[in-house]
């Protein structure tokens, strides 16, 4: 498969089934995506199988105590996968593994690497087709793409979800059938590594297993979390305009940001008044600009539409290279040691009233259009 090619799993009926859906259909990429990361948490953080099995059967508890129809379907996908359960479970704890749970000396230390992706939310009163879009850079290792696919899920509640998602997971950016969305930025502070969170793509998910942004709000901020996420939310029109909100989480805090000028946008340090340390401070990097720099950019081109942004004019923003490599739109840095190297793997946009999610893989600016799925029609 190349990397411009990518897998759609689609599945339907209870959690349970899902699951052994979602496992069947992309077995081999799930067991290729976890011994992948199995060499990375090794390489990366020193932790060996013994020690991932053991955190992932922690993460199953929190999961299982929190979200008992989560567990049930990544339940279903290990056993459907021929993978250990408690491997699954890590691998969707992957950022709290690789970043401060039990690794990565004491918690706070900052990551390796950069740090990963741009995410922004414009309300409908600033686009041109009056709809509520949210989307994001997504910034990893170039060596998950190709572990990389689209799970689409129709429960026997009628709930339906689309996400990009690397293989074995629940959710990375994506949106349901309600016209609710999320983008997810990584964060890192000196609360980081405490103990009973709920793993970082479960929560994720349980974003788009909402409804409404009332209760995509009440699953984020209600979880226990061991690491620090940014989750940029958006809800599609319902009885008046659409709405985004973006929410700086942290292991027993929270915050929010609100647009301005109908823009919202959000790299990988905090911008809200949180009584916590940022470790972005240790590091520094290109979040630093990558913000301001958007929310410019996306300024300027709704000056220049007449108030107005489109969807191409959202993506040409997204291919800035202002300080490239390292930039909006990310390539590999050869400077960086291998296992600290990253760059724009896919592209998300969304449009949420017209539930499409258009996918763009690699760096955008040699993606081309990618592809539109509007998986709910």
């Amino acid at each position: 498969m190349s990397s411009s090619q990518l897998l759609v799993v689609d599945v339907s009926g209870t959690p349970a089934e899902l699951g052994a859906a979602y496992g069947a259909q992309a077995a081999e990429m799930i067991r290729a995506n976890v011994e992948a990361y199995l060499e990375r948490f090794s390489a990366g953080v020193g932790l060996d199988r013994a020690a991932v099995t053991v955190q992932g059967a922690v993460y199953r508890a929190t999961t299982l105590a929190h979200f008992p129809r989560l567990a049930a379907t990544l339940d279903a996908v290990a056993e459907a996968a021929g993978v250990e359960v408690e491997l699954i479970y890590a691998i969707n704890a992957r950022s709290e593994l690789l970043y401060g749970t039990v690794a990565c000396g004491a918690p706070g230390d900052p990551p390796a690497g950069e740090g990963e992706c741009t995410s922004l939310g414009v309300l409908g009163s600033h686009t041109v087709n009056g709809h509520t879009i949210i989307g994001q850079n997504w910034d990893w290792h170039p060596e998950q793409r190709p572990y990389t696919l689209l799970l689409i899920t129709r429960d026997e509640r009628g709930h339906e979800i689309a996400a990009l998602t690397e293989a074995g997971m629940l959710a990375k950016a994506g949106l349901n059938s309600r016209g609710v969305g999320v983008c997810v930025n990584l964060l890192g502070s000196d609360r980081d590594g405490r103990p009973g969170g709920v793993p970082y793509h479960v929560l994720l998910r349980s974003v788009l297993e909402a409804d409404s942004l009332s209760w995509s709000l009440r699953n984020a901020i209600r979880s226990p979390r061991s690491a620090s996420i940014n989750l940029m939310i958006g809800a599609a029109a319902q009885d008046g305009p659409g709405e985004v909100i973006d929410l700086e989480l942290v292991p027993g805090d929270s915050a929010w940001l609100h647009p301005q000028d109908g823009l919202l946008v959000h790299a990988n340090h905090f911008e809200a008044p949180l009584p916590i340390y940022d470790t972005i401070k240790d590091w520094g990097g290109s979040s630093l600009f990558r913000s301001a720099r958007m929310r410019r950019l996306l300024a300027d081109r709704i000056a220049e539409g007449k108030g107005r942004i489109d969807g191409p004019g959202i993506v040409e923003a997204l291919c800035d290279h202002q300080s490239a490599p390292i930039s909006i739109c990310r390539h590999v840095d050869e400077r960086d040691a291998v296992l600290d190297r990253s760059e724009t793997i896919w592209t998300v946009v969304m449009d949420l009233e017209d539930r499409s999610i258009q996918l763009i893989a690699g760096p955008p600016c040699t993606g081309g259009e990618g592809q539109t799925f509007r998986p709910f029609s």
